[in-house]
């Protein structure tokens, strides 16, 4: 096992992690209300209920996976499945790359109560969207099943890399409510979007194709 082969894993999950959790949703809505009801902290409060369902996930999947990933053609099958929902994502977002930009949210009054409520709510929403389970079916878990070659340690570099992005983007956008938005403007907004967009169709691509050739 080479430190590069880590790093790899690492930055490839922090990219794709980084996509998805860019992508407008109910989780992104809910990370958005909350930093503008409590400040910059939010975010990550956010981000930190949604990691610990999503290591409940790896888990699980490293579980049930495991007899499978030692066979290639699942490994090809679940490659192709992930580069086909990572290319339906990419068009999903450059067709409305400004969707679900901050400045279009009118602030709220600001909360009360205890600052790790954003933590519960932050897994309950995460639980509570379907998306998100198609997501791990399909893309993580081929990113899963190409970190599993490396053993643990190449599932754990995936899992931080992943939770990272999360973290990364929330704080980004809780910063950006925080101060007034003028950090996250609707062009700004629209630009990172497309950016992710063009990276997930180029790495839903690499899937299947890598996927095609296993399976060949």
């Amino acid at each position: 096992m080479s430190a590069g082969a880590l790093l790899l894993a690492f930055g490839t999950s922090f990219l794709v992690g980084f996509s998805g959790a860019a992508s407008p949703g109910p989780l992104l809505a809910l990370g958005i209300r909350e930093s503008s009801r409590r400040g910059f902290w939010a975010g990550p409060y956010v981000a930190t209920g949604h990691a610990l369902v999503e290591l409940v996930v790896v888990v699980l999947l490293l579980a049930g996976l495991r007899p499978l990933l030692s066979i290639p053609a699942v490994a090809s099958a679940i490659g192709i499945l992930g580069g086909a929902f990572l290319l339906w994502m990419a068009w999903s977002i450059a067709r409305h790359p400004q969707q679900g930009a901050p400045s279009t949210v009118v602030p709220l009054t600001r909360a009360h109560g205890t600052p790790y409520q954003p933590v519960v709510r932050g897994a309950l929403v995460t639980l509570s969207n379907p998306f998100w389970f198609l997501w791990w079916m399909t893309v993580g878990a081929a990113l899963m099943s190409r970190s599993y070659s490396l053993g643990l340690v190449g599932v754990s570099a995936f899992y931080l890399g992943h939770i990272l992005s999360d973290y990364s983007w929330y704080s980004l956008i809780s910063l950006a409510v925080a101060t007034g938005r003028r950090l996250m403007t609707p062009r700004v907004y629209a630009g990172i979007m497309l950016a992710c967009a063009a990276f997930m169709a180029g790495m839903g691509g690499y899937f299947i194709f890598t996927g095609a050739t296993g399976l060949a």
